[in-house]
């Protein structure tokens, strides 16, 4: 049996983008992939993540939410920020062994009406699954 490889998502306040990318990520390709999320400082999960999410069939409704400073020194391969402010806060974990950045939006910062501000957790989320899909997605494990 191939180990999985071992994802962290780390956004700044591990409560919409981080936790939808790990419940994706787990749902999708959890053969492959070890999926967690984390935070440089912890909030709350908004639930407009969950309510999202559950659109596509993830429950994030038992997530628990973690401190990036959990993950020091443990063994993961690859680290995803996905925010300014998580790559300028975490610019490196101790244990990791590839670190990738990308920006999402902050859906939290949408103002409107609540269709408008619900549409805007659905295009993250659109957006979060897409490029997971693309930069995992095609990924072989090895002897397969």
């Amino acid at each position: 049996m191939v180990a999985r490889k071992r994802i962290l998502f780390v956004f700044a306040h591990n409560s919409v983008s981080s936790q939808m990318a790990e419940g994706y990520m787990k749902a999708r390709y959890g053969e492959k992939y070890k999926a967690f999320c984390a935070g440089t400082e912890i909030t709350w999960l908004d639930p407009l993540a969950v309510t999202v999410m559950n659109e596509i069939g993830i429950n994030l409704s038992h997530c628990r939410l973690k401190l990036v400073d959990d993950f020091f020194g443990v063994d993961i391969d690859t680290v995803v920020t996905v925010s300014g402010r998580a790559r300028d806060a975490c610019p490196f974990i101790p244990g990791t062994k590839n670190v990738i950045h990308t920006e999402f939006p902050d859906p939290t910062s949408i103002t409107g009406s609540d269709d408008e501000i619900l549409a805007g957790f659905r295009d993250m989320r659109d957006s979060i699954t897409h490029w997971i899909d693309a930069h995992f997605g095609n990924e072989k494990l090895p002897g397969k």
